[in-house]
């Protein structure tokens, strides 16, 4: 029963994954902006990434940003004081990123509100570590960091496309697998999947290392298109609220959901955010209270509430 079902959702996530990688690989060819297509791709891979957490296990990290800025930073660092390849620098990010979810590990013991705050002054304590003065010398302080050297805009445009493949790949495989469905049991009634036998302390930190590690990646091959950046580009909360908006206008537990709501919200955001902030801000508010109040599962769930399956 079980292969049935993985089966039965590999088709579509095989389909979902081949659209993307022919999309962005030819995108590039046919619209010329390929600085805006990456930092879509960037918004996309945090999404889906913090969908993971969110949408499997509803924790809600307000303070997603700081394993993206940790990423970011252990890249850099890496390349500025090692001579190992850029790509396993960025692995390195990675890598980071997934250790300080390990040390923020004990804040799962809280949940709600509490959680997200939590998270929010983790990212914040980051950002002010990583911005003193008097680590000027390591970390680059306010002055941020610089890695020209290895300036490489199609290399890591096509890195950031993998990454994107792989945070979609792993949200098949929560959405068809054993252990996504323990995720959402745990997600609806933590306690009667307790008393069935799910390990809810293990599978929660599981999520929480896999979306740490998804944004410590993005954040890597983020700071390698950048080359150049500033501790308020890669630690900034509006990167957490971005994620967290794209995420829920597309739909949440789903594989296409964060996938499709940032691709119409960055859109507009490109086409009149930049230009009209104040205009967009305006829209931006209305879709999320209209979101809030008619569609709270996301725009993907006018078509579960036809009866049609959703991915």
């Amino acid at each position: 029963m079980r292969d049935a079902t993985f089966m039965r959702w590999a088709r579509p996530g095989a389909i979902v994954l081949a659209l993307l990688a022919g999309a962005f690989a030819l995108l590039p060819h046919v619209y010329g902006n390929q600085s805006l297509l990456f930092t879509l791709m960037t918004f996309i891979v945090l999404a889906q990434g913090l969908n993971l957490l969110y949408g499997f296990t509803g924790y809600l990290p307000f303070g997603y940003v700081g394993f993206f800025g940790c990423g970011a930073y252990a890249t850099s660092l890496l390349v500025l004081h090692t001579h190992l390849p850029v790509l396993a620098c960025v692995a390195g990010g990675g890598l980071a990123a997934v250790s300080m979810a390990l040390v923020l590990g004990p804040l799962l013991r809280l949940s709600g509100a509490y959680f997200s705050i939590a998270s929010l002054a983790a990212s914040q304590i980051l950002y002010f570590v990583v911005s003193n003065t008097n680590l000027a010398d390591i970390t680059g302080g306010p002055y941020g960091l610089k890695i020209e050297q290895v300036y490489a805009p199609n290399a890591s445009y096509f890195s950031m496309l993998a990454v994107l493949l792989l945070a979609t790949a792993l949200a098949a495989y929560f959405r068809a697998s054993r252990f996504g469905m323990a995720l959402r049991a745990m997600k609806q009634d933590a306690l009667s999947a307790s008393m069935a036998g799910i390990d809810i302390v293990r599978a929660r930190l599981i999520t929480w290392l896999v979306s740490a590690a998804i944004a410590g990646l993005a954040g890597g091959v983020y700071a390698w298109n950048l080359s150049v950046f500033y501790p308020d580009a890669v630690f900034t909360l509006q990167i957490s609220v971005f994620a967290i908006v794209f995420s829920l206008f597309g739909g949440v537990g789903t594989v296409v959901g964060p996938i499709v709501g940032a691709a119409v919200l960055y859109t507009l955001y490109s086409a009149i955010g930049i230009s009209t902030p104040q205009y967009f801000q305006l829209v931006y508010g209305l879709l999320i209270v209209l979101l809030v109040l008619f569609l709270p599962g996301g725009i993907l769930s006018l078509f579960s509430r036809r009866g049609i399956r959703v991915f």
